[in-house]
């Protein structure tokens, strides 16, 4: 159990995303990575099927990462334009870190598909907290390349398989000007069951 709930509370409440284009160096170091994604994989897994994958593209891949987006990019959408093509290299050069995480879905298992996706969420929602607590800024993104199966194959996805986000990592110079966020009562309800006894 945690005995400092302050701090929990106060990295929980204080949790928000950067513009993958303004993360900079110093991203997580190797070692801060790893133990970045054994947390992410504490997440709720409905029959033990770690339906997740985790890639880490190095500063030395993005370039091949570009050059995978552009073939997907003309393979499956013969009529993209000059910003399709600079909004996918933008993507690949983004942030000094950059993991990728594949919905690896188990199709023999009973376990519903929607619930194996929603442990691939779940996994990055843990990663972006585990950043975020050794004092990093992320962005989880996704985008046509999250559903391209181009894309999703060189990730070793198959049919059924989806990549659940591109989260990219690093920090930001400045502070990040907090967004309004819904208020609770707007949000939270009691429900009431309409069946009179």
């Amino acid at each position: 159990m945690l005995n400092d709930y302050s701090t929990a509370k106060k990295l929980l409440a204080t949790r928000r995303s950067g513009k993958a284009s303004q993360l900079e160096a110093p991203g997580p170091s190797e070692t801060d990575l790893l133990w970045i994604l054994e947390i992410a994989m504490r997440v709720p897994d409905h029959g033990k099927l770690a339906p997740w994958r985790f890639f880490i593209v190095g500063k030395k891949e993005r370039s091949a990462l570009n050059a995978l987006f552009e073939a997907a990019l003309k393979a499956e959408k013969p009529n993209a334009d000059k910003k399709n093509y600079e909004k996918m290299n933008k993507l690949a050069h983004s942030a000094p870190c950059l993991v990728v995480v594949l919905a690896k879905v188990d199709k023999k298992s009973s376990v519903p598909i929607f619930e194996q996706h929603l442990s691939a969420g779940a996994a990055c929602m843990n990663l972006l907290l585990a950043a975020h607590s050794l004092g990093f800024v992320g962005n989880w993104l996704t985008g046509w390349a999250a559903f391209s199966p181009t894309v999703i194959k060189s990730f070793g996805g198959e049919e059924g398989d989806l990549i659940a986000g591109f989260i990219f990592l690093g920090t930001e110079e400045k502070d990040i000007e907090e967004r309004k966020r819904p208020d609770v009562k707007d949000i939270v309800h009691k429900w009431k069951s309409k069946n009179k006894e």
